[in-house]
């Protein structure tokens, strides 16, 4: 057990280029609706364990909320705090907001999500990331890879959901082309941008990275812009882009801005449509505002950033603001409501 990986080495020591570099998920399987397959789709033989505090476990929260799979595929979440050991369990007599923040329901006597890496892997040398997708069945992980766990979760489970939960398309045929597009440029530059800036050793990298995000940041606002419908591609509903975005631009004001050094802008005063566009998608009054909305925990995520990256933040104090963490939907910062008044 004692030869995990650095947690906190987030660029490797001695690599002069100061470039942070994400790490490859290794466990890849794939759920099946085929009965016969090796994971076919089952109720409650699934099991995700997440972060609230992780933009790509957020991911996963979200679209098993637009799918409908609260019962039939269960959940836990780690503690906010990740250490050397990497994310831990929440214990039995800690208060932890967020559904579900509890000791590991499955296996008892393991405190710390590796443990579940270790079990079935001795010899793992990788990072143990969330989410991480287990059979409770097989006792096997699944998949920790997010981009796929929610591709699962679009229709490997039809079968088992209400009809309601099956006409959402998450990955239209007619939009997948641009939908592919997005997520290649949206993920390296915004999605890890916001690490890339934020755990640089080097001015270069730093600046390289933060410039680049900033221009993506224009290049989606822009797209908004001109954009007839509330969401990035579609109309009445949201895509999977709009979920991939959303869970970095939920986290933008409140973390990265200060904590990754991504302070060009911020997007309650620099980004209207973009800002427009987060706050409809979380304060939505039906099922789109329970999936995005309601798995967005800015505790997790506030302390989780200032106090687990202690080569960022030493002391581990979490700024206070900004405030409130998400504005109501119909409000402003006063800058915007003093411009927007001078133009009357």
């Amino acid at each position: 057990m004692d030869k995990a990986p650095s947690i906190t080495d987030w660029v490797k020591p001695g690599d002069k280029s100061g470039e942070f570099k994400r790490q490859t998920s290794i466990f890849r399987n794939w759920i099946s609706p085929d009965p016969n397959a090796e994971f076919p789709a089952e109720k409650d033989r699934y099991h995700l364990y997440v972060s609230y505090a992780c933009p790509w476990a957020h991911r996963t929260l979200i679209v098993r909320r637009l799918k409908g799979l609260e019962d039939i595929i269960g959940f836990t979440s780690v503690h906010w705090h990740m250490g050397p050991k990497g994310w831990r369990f929440a214990t039995a007599d800690e208060n932890i907001p967020g559904e579900n923040t509890t000791p590991d329901p499955l296996h008892k006597d393991f405190t710390h999500l590796r443990d579940i890496y270790f079990a079935q892997k001795p010899d793992y040398e990788g990072r143990f990331t969330v989410p991480t997708l287990y059979d409770k069945k097989k006792g096997v992980i699944v998949s920790n890879e997010s981009s796929e766990i929610i591709r699962m979760f679009y229709s490997a489970f039809d079968g088992l959901v209400a009809d309601e939960y099956k006409k959402v398309d998450l990955f239209p045929e007619n939009l997948r082309k641009e939908i592919e597009e997005m997520n290649d440029w949206v993920y390296n530059d915004i999605n890890n941008g916001v690490y890339k800036s934020g755990f640089a050793t080097s001015t270069e990298a730093y600046t390289a990275a933060v410039t680049k995000l900033f221009a993506s940041l224009d290049r989606i606002e822009s797209h908004l812009a001109q954009s007839s419908t509330p969401y990035l591609l579609s109309s009445p509903t949201p895509t999977e882009a709009d979920v991939r975005l959303y869970t970095t631009i939920v986290r933008f004001d409140p973390v990265y801005v200060q904590h990754f050094k991504c302070n060009i802008r911020d997007i309650r005063g620099g980004y209207p449509h973009l800002h427009r566009w987060m706050r409809g998608l979380y304060w939505d009054q039906g099922n789109v505002g329970k999936a995005f909305g309601g798995t967005t925990q800015f505790e997790h995520i506030k302390k989780h950033y200032t106090q687990s990256h202690t080569q960022i933040n030493p002391f581990s104090i979490t700024p206070v603001g900004p405030v409130p963490d998400i504005l109501p939907v119909d409000d402003e910062i006063p800058a915007v409501k003093f411009a927007a008044a001078l133009k009357k």
